[in-house]
């Protein structure tokens, strides 16, 4: 055997499946209830599309073949690649940035898009020249920060990776010192993770290199192991799915079925309504994960996933709704006194972007504004009361449960409680 098979034979057996994450049996129905939800979300013209859904619809047994297709056409339509019109001219553009160009490439894979076209080609070389600006930021030592987050970073790689190109030995390097140097949050160490098993089993790269990658995977199970809550999430509840498709990437053991009961207990508590984690959430109930968008094959699908009618919402009679009040508060520091502290009244059920508008209306001598970006995670806080982070600034409004409780979700999911305070808190990260 040549060394290049023999060195992918050893990594194939060191990171090999020991025990499928499989779903214990009665839980179908609710892998079903996940594909239909996400089913839905397609159908709502007024959403701009999100190719997370669409990749987690791919990786389902189950699939609604006209409705993904339509998808993909809105999700094509709504890209619009940065891409010349010649074979040799690539510009590079921040938007559509790392991130979303990595997942419209990992889209395509999972459509069974032809790449071998001028189109294609140039998708490809326009991810290399995003990671390629990324690597320059982040300096030589590694000590600085790539344009947009180690996340993206990895999932570019991973897009890459998936597709069968090679990427650059100095970019891979770089994350890997990252990963062996920098604390990650437990979803980017996640998303490295996969980007370093799919790596690891191509047969572009030398010995040396393909020890390094194996070292990284160990490292990064074991801080996502470290990371478990007494509850049997990692980290938190919203980053254990793709936590669990890098564990079943890399071969799950003992802890598939305390993380696998762990995610079905907050499903069935309805913990999971981010579209983004759905998404997620949906190949780990395959027992899948991103690098299974590798191998798909678009033929011989099951067509069965069908939306039935909208439940029935049921509503209090005219002058019953009940009510939540918020302590909504927002400071600066140094600076000891607020910006702003009012009590606000929302309908029970209202989410914290609802709060937010309702302060935002109410006007006043000195008036609560705020601003959102647009994610695939949903909007994102990004200026209060005019106060934003300035280009170059790595500063950002942190969201408490006052006093000190981060909040894990997004401000379009988070549901306030009754006489709950939420601080808005601008900080360095």
């Amino acid at each position: 055997m040549d060394p290049t098979g023999l060195r992918l034979l050893l990594f194939c057996i060191l990171f090999a499946s020991v025990q499928l994450c499989e779903i214990p049996a009665g839980n179908s129905h609710r892998i079903r209830s996940v594909s239909t939800e996400l089913l839905k979300l397609t159908e709502d013209a007024s959403e701009e599309p999100n190719p997370s859904v669409y990749l987690g619809l791919r990786l389902s047994d189950d699939h609604s073949l006209e409705k993904e297709r339509q998808y993909l056409e809105r999700l094509k339509d709504a890209f619009q690649p940065s891409v010349s019109t010649t074979p040799s001219a690539v510009s590079y553009h921040e938007e559509p940035g790392t991130g979303r160009l990595a997942l419209h490439l990992l889209v395509l894979r999972a459509a069974c898009h032809n790449m071998e076209t001028l189109e294609g080609s140039q998708l490809v070389t326009q991810l290399k020249l995003h990671l390629h600006k990324e690597k320059e930021r982040i300096g030589h030592e590694g000590m600085g920060h790539p344009i947009t987050n180690y996340y993206q970073y990895s999932l570019g790689i991973l897009a890459l990776c998936v597709h069968g190109k090679k990427v650059d030995e100095h970019v891979i390097h770089k994350l890997l010192s990252a990963e062996e140097r920098t604390k990650l949050s437990v979803d980017t160490e996640a998303m490295a993770g996969l980007a370093f098993v799919c790596l690891g089993k191509a047969t572009f790269y030398t010995p040396e290199l393909v020890a390094k990658l194996g070292q990284a995977i160990q490292r990064a199970k074991q801080k996502i192991l470290q990371a478990q809550t007494p509850e049997g999430a990692f980290g938190n509840i919203y980053s254990s799915p793709l936590a669990v498709q890098f564990l079943i990437a890399t071969g799950m053991s003992q802890e598939c079925p305390e993380a696998v009961a762990t995610l079905l207990r907050s499903l069935e508590r309805g913990d999971f309504q981010n579209a983004l984690i759905k998404s997620q959430l949906l190949p780990v109930l395959q027992d899948k994960s991103y690098l299974d968008i590798a191998s798909t094959e678009c033929r011989d699908e099951r067509d069965s996933l069908t939306v039935g009618p909208p439940s029935p919402e049921l509503e209090l009679p005219t002058g019953r709704r009940e009510s939540t009040l918020v302590k909504l508060i927002v400071k600066r520091p140094p600076r000891h006194l607020p910006l702003y502290l009012h009590f606000l009244t929302v309908p029970r059920g209202s989410s914290l972007l609802d709060v937010l508008k309702t302060a935002e209306k109410l006007g006043g001598a000195k008036p609560f504004t705020f601003e959102t970006q647009n994610t695939l995670s949903g909007p994102l806080l990004t200026a209060v009361m005019g106060v934003k982070a300035q280009e170059g600034e790595r500063k950002y409004w942190k969201i408490l449960r006052a006093p000190n409780t981060l909040l894990e979700q997004g401000i379009a999911d988070y549901i306030p409680q009754d006489k709950e305070s939420i601080l808005l808190k601008f900080f360095p990260w």
